[in-house]
């Protein structure tokens, strides 16, 4: 008993002690600030805040980018009390990530209906100018944001609009309160927890072989051809998404498929993209628009692709029956960059 009660002991050290990856440490730090809202308040102290007003965040122009500037507890306290606000309202802040050096870093919108201040909103133009930027929507702005500004303005906005749209429980219609992080939200009444959400999305790049299919909507910028896209629906797996959605959309039968990647995408309700290759059955390629989902669809061949993923600035060049793709930071690029690079990526079978 006391031999295995040493090794036991001995063990526990071991774990207690060991050298952690800093991911693991971020994502254990990061854990503690959504269980714990005292230590979450606590890395306010020492955290950066960005600030968004109608789910617009503030933007700084630098050169041929954007930039998310940061802003301290005391700053966002300055900025408040100059504008007559109270600093309770800094509890609707949401918690979006760390640093390696665990720097918390947290958004704030203050132009959505706070649910700790009278004031519901502050002015937008007077806040601009104190603070020496514009609030841009971000689906103009992500483009030309770097890749941590994307992905954080992404979550902050993803968070901020789920929170103003689940204030109320659905079953008792009481209010919600948030936790601390903006983690979750709680009925008080009945201690319902509700929890963000994301609606998974299919994305699909279907191939013949030799040619891949591209298509557009009609709220699409004008000239700009996508992959396939669609919400799975309930009671579907992954496979069967991917195979309704191509019917659904040109009329063809997937024959065989293959996973890519996945993306958080914040629009129009923060989906999560799931990429994949698709070919489809062998002399079976003519396309039937459904032009209530689409506004034209076609077949792109290797060429066509890879010299519209290179032109430089596609916004400009959208003349003379030209077309163009979606930027890098869109999973849909990917996708296309993928089959470019190794046409027969989607060759697999189901």
């Amino acid at each position: 008993m006391s031999l295995y009660c040493g090794i036991a002991c001995r063990r526990k050290s071991f774990w207690s002690y060991r050298l952690l990856s800093t991911y693991v440490t971020k994502s254990r730090y990061l854990f503690e600030l959504k269980e714990d809202d005292d230590a979450c308040k606590k890395a306010q102290q020492t955290g950066a805040f960005y600030l968004f007003h109608s789910l617009a965040p503030l933007l700084q122009k630098s050169e041929h980018q954007y930039q998310a500037p940061q802003h301290s507890l005391l700053e966002l306290e300055r900025l408040l009390a100059k504008f007559g606000q109270d600093t309770q309202r800094i509890e609707d802040s949401v918690l979006i990530g760390c640093s390696e050096q665990h720097e918390a870093w947290f958004a704030l919108d203050l132009g959505l209906n706070s649910s700790s201040s009278i004031n519901a909103s502050l002015q937008k133009q007077e806040m601009e100018t104190e603070l020496k930027g514009s609030f841009m929507e971000l689906r103009k702005a992500l483009f030309q944001l770097n890749t941590k500004d994307a992905s954080l303005l992404s979550t902050a906005q993803a968070l901020l609009r789920w929170h103003d749209g689940h204030q109320f429980c659905s079953r008792s219609g009481q209010p919600t309160k948030k936790n601390m992080a903006g983690s979750k939200r709680v009925c008080p009444s009945n201690k319902i927890i509700y929890y963000p959400q994301m609606a998974p999305v299919v994305i699909t790049l279907v191939s013949d072989g030799t040619r891949c299919l591209l298509a557009r909507q009609s709220s699409f910028p004008k000239g700009m051809y996508s992959a396939l896209a669609g919400f799975c629906d309930i009671g579907e797996s992954l496979e069967e998404a991917v195979r309704r959605e191509v019917a659904e959309e040109v009329g063809l039968e997937v024959e065989r498929l293959q996973y890519s990647a996945s993306q958080h995408w914040p629009f129009p309700n923060s989906s999560l993209m799931i990429a994949c290759h698709a070919t489809v059955k062998s002399g079976q390629t003519e396309i039937q628009v459904n032009l209530r989902e689409l506004e034209a669809a076609g077949w792109f061949s290797h060429d066509e692709v890879a010299t519209a993923l290179r032109r430089n600035n596609p916004y400009t060049q959208q003349q003379n029956g030209t077309f163009w793709l979606p930027p890098k930071l869109a999973i849909a690029h990917q996708l296309i960059k993928e089959w470019v690079e190794k046409p027969n990526c989607s060759t697999l079978p189901a």
